[in-house]
């Protein structure tokens, strides 16, 4: 599993593999073939065709996606066959042996991967040879003949190597009259959690644009398919974490996708993991696809059903490819939004109730060090702390206080013992918080992380004497009318759409929610009301 994990590897269950496969490709041969029946011309041109597509996984693991692809297509060969077989004895042509010419022309040599690890690599091409066995013996049970898969001659074309710095078309090349279907489950890994030859291959990919350093991993993959799909009739479709479609990775990723002519013609919305593995992935999921643009009806799927809409925003959305950039200030004239004070203090500065309670008993004029503590996890569960609040003007008053002293001490050292230089510089004021956001005015907290399932932001008004810690967004100074707006059900709306999220729960972000919502323009009565 700790293999597996740092590579951002993920089994992969059939039903997942399935929503990938079948409005990629599957569900448009299967109609082709139902407007086929009857017609012997048609149903052997589509067979032929089959016979040529390639399939295409760029992180294929074990074979997952090539093996239920290549058994989808060589179950469907065989209705066709089937079918044909019916219609030549229909014709009087005596015998029903059609010959060796209606033996599968579904090849191994249509399937593509790379894989970065050896092993998985090995046992994808073993993998994909015991399918054929499988589907080989499926074949003869149905019409008494079958190709020999011994000696094992034709394998897939596997690669052994890192897809982020391949060649794809080295590996899976494009020839006139291909038609060619990307598909996998890549490694996700979040920025902060990649590796230093991770952030080497995501450099490589994005040849060295800046924009790749805050994104998720896997862009590497739809970065680079949408440049092998891009001007052909090809197509792609991943199975990704929600990430990328989510936040201030839409804004740098899916505006590079976009002007090279692509649109999503296929996603599922977010879905929560499911699959057989011993050790489940914790992650909520999408499916993504891209093709060239054109007219035909998107499909979007969302809780097990689908809707047929004109275009899939990158926010996997029913609507236009309009993108949310970050912004440092925010559009509209209202007060700036920022995060709440962080400590960085070993948790020496705040107090539990009893703490609290002991210091001040001891120490009657204690109270004026002391304030209200509140984050996002005070807030949203009801909970109270206490913090010392000490500053330049009655330090000396504070540390005249043993146990104050004793704290104030421990933060110190706590501070010269960190790694960053701007830690250990903070020790001189060992007495404050590290970085001090708090106004003596009243303010409105946001919490950054709360739960998918609230019909309403969650935020709350508070006096001046509270501290708001750094786990939650803070607006100072704020008139009542900001926080009925923060808290109607359209700023709801628009955070679920263009906010990052911490697996399905909201992530609220000033740059991208607060700062760029439309707050209206109104008078001192509506403001009133």
């Amino acid at each position: 599993p700790e293999h597996r994990g740092g590579l951002g590897m993920h089994y992969t269950s059939v039903p997942n593999i399935m929503k990938v496969i079948e409005p990629l490709f599957l569900n448009e041969l299967y109609e082709t073939y139902e407007s086929a029946k009857g017609n012997l011309k048609k149903l052997s041109d589509l067979r032929v065709r089959m016979g040529k597509i390639k399939i295409f996984d760029p992180a294929c693991g074990s074979g997952n996606f090539l093996i239920i692809a290549f058994r989808e297509l060589r179950k469907l060969e065989m209705l066709i066959i089937r079918d044909i077989q019916a219609m030549k004895g229909n014709q009087g042509s005596g015998s029903l042996d059609l010959g060796t010419e209606y033996l599968s022309i579904i090849k191994l040599s249509q399937f593509y991967g790379i894989e970065l690890d050896d092993f998985a690599h090995e046992v994808a091409i073993l993998s994909l040879w015991l399918a054929e066995h499988q589907m080989n013996q499926a074949f003869f049970a149905a019409f008494g003949m079958s190709r020999p898969a011994l000696p094992l001659m034709e394998t897939g074309h596997i690669v052994h190597g890192n897809a982020c710095r391949v060649d794809w078309e080295v590996v899976c090349p494009k020839e006139k009259d291909d038609e060619i279907y990307i598909l996998g489950n890549p490694p996700y890994l979040g920025a902060h959690v990649q590796s230093e030859n991770q952030k080497e291959d995501m450099h490589i990919a994005f040849n060295g644009e800046e924009s790749f350093k805050k994104l998720d991993y896997i862009s590497c993959w739809i970065f680079k398919g949408a440049n092998y799909i891009s001007n052909s009739v090809h197509k792609l479709a991943f199975v990704s974490t929600n990430s990328i479609c989510q936040g201030e990775q839409v804004s740098l990723l899916w505006t590079k996708v976009f002007e090279k002519n692509l649109e999503i013609p296929f996603a599922y919305q977010s879905f929560k993991w499911t699959n057989n593995a011993k050790d489940k992935a914790a992650v909520i999921c999408i499916i993504v696809a891209l093709s060239v643009s054109n007219k035909k009806p998107k499909q979007l799927f969302t809780n097990k059903t689908l809707k047929l809409v004109n275009n899939i925003s990158p926010y996997l959305t029913d609507g236009t490819n309009t993108i949310i950039y970050s912004r440092n200030k925010p559009l509209c004239n209202v007060p700036v939004m920022v995060r709440g004070s962080s400590p960085v203090d070993g948790g020496h500065l705040i107090l539990n109730e009893e703490e609290k309670n002991q210091l001040i008993n001891e120490n009657q004029g204690a109270t004026i060090f002391i304030k209200k503590l509140i984050g996002a996890e005070e807030f949203v569960n009801g909970k109270i702390r206490w913090c010392l609040w000490i500053t330049d003007e009655n330090k000396n008053d504070a540390i005249g206080i043993d146990f104050i002293k004793k704290r104030i001490n421990k933060v110190k050292e706590f501070r010269l013992a960190s790694k960053k230089a701007a830690t250990r510089d903070s020790s001189v004021i060992a007495y404050k918080f590290f970085e001090v956001k708090h106004k003596e005015t009243n303010s409105i907290i946001v919490p950054r992380v709360t739960s998918e399932r609230r019909e309403y932001l969650q935020c709350g008004f508070l006096s001046n004497d509270t501290i708001v810690l750094d786990r939650a967004q803070v607006v100072y100074d704020a008139q009542p009318y900001i926080f009925a707006i923060l808290s109607s059900k359209m700023h709801m709306v628009w955070t679920n759409v263009v906010t990052g999220r911490l697996k399905s729960d909201i992530n609220y972000s000033v740059s991208l929610c607060y700062n760029n919502f439309p707050f209206p323009a109104i008078s001192e009565s509506q403001k009133q009301e």
